[in-house]
C-alpha cells in the first residue's frame, strides 16, 4: 500500500509543470481580455471592446432607490461595443484612467475577474470559448460619488 502511494505521488507531481504552464498562459490571456474590455472602453476602441466579449453577454447592475427597493440595469455586448464606438470612456483623463485587474478564481474553462475602473468596479465571469477566453457576464457597482 505504501509503494501505492509512492508512485500516486510521484506520477501527480510528474504533471504539475505542465498544469502550471497551461494557469501561466490562462493567466495571461485572461488578464489581456480583461484589458481589452476596460482600455478598449477608455481609447473609445470597439474592436478591442468587442474582441473581450461574447455575443451574448448580459452585463447588470442593481439599483436600491430610497425605499429600499431594487431594480435591474442591463446591458448587451451591442450596447456595450456601440457605446464605445460613439466615444465610451474616451473623456476620462489619462491619470484618471483606473484600470486595476485582479483575476479571483480560474477552474478549467471559466473564470472570475475583479475590474476596478475610474467610477465603477466590474465583477467579470469569462469562459474559454472556442480556444479564447471571454466575458459572459458582468455584475457591477458605481463607486460612491466623493463629495468636495
Amino acid at each position: 500500500m505504501r509503494k501505492f502511494y509512492l508512485i500516486a505521488t510521484i506520477v501527480l507531481f510528474s504533471f504539475a509543470p505542465t498544469a502550471r504552464a497551461q494557469t501561466t498562459s490562462d493567466q495571461e490571456a485572461i488578464k489581456q481580455t480583461a484589458l481589452d474590455y476596460i482600455e478598449g472602453w477608455y481609447e473609445g476602441n470597439p474592436e478591442r471592446m468587442e474582441r473581450a466579449l461574447h455575443p451574448e453577454l448580459a452585463k447588470r447592475i442593481v439599483h436600491t432607490n430610497k425605499e429600499g427597493m431594487s431594480s435591474l440595469g442591463q446591458m448587451s455586448a451591442m450596447t456595450l461595443v456601440q457605446g464605445t464606438k460613439r466615444g465610451g470612456g474616451r473623456n476620462t483623463p489619462k491619470e484618471k484612467q483606473q484600470k486595476d485587474v485582479t483575476i479571483l478564481d480560474v477552474f478549467e474553462n471559466a473564470a472570475s475577474v475583479k475590474v476596478v475602473a475610474s467610477d465603477w468596479v466590474d465583477y467579470l465571469h469569462m469562459a474559454k470559448w472556442n480556444g479564447r477566453w471571454v466575458i459572459f457576464n458582468v455584475l457591477w457597482e458605481l463607486k460612491p460619488v466623493e463629495k468636495k
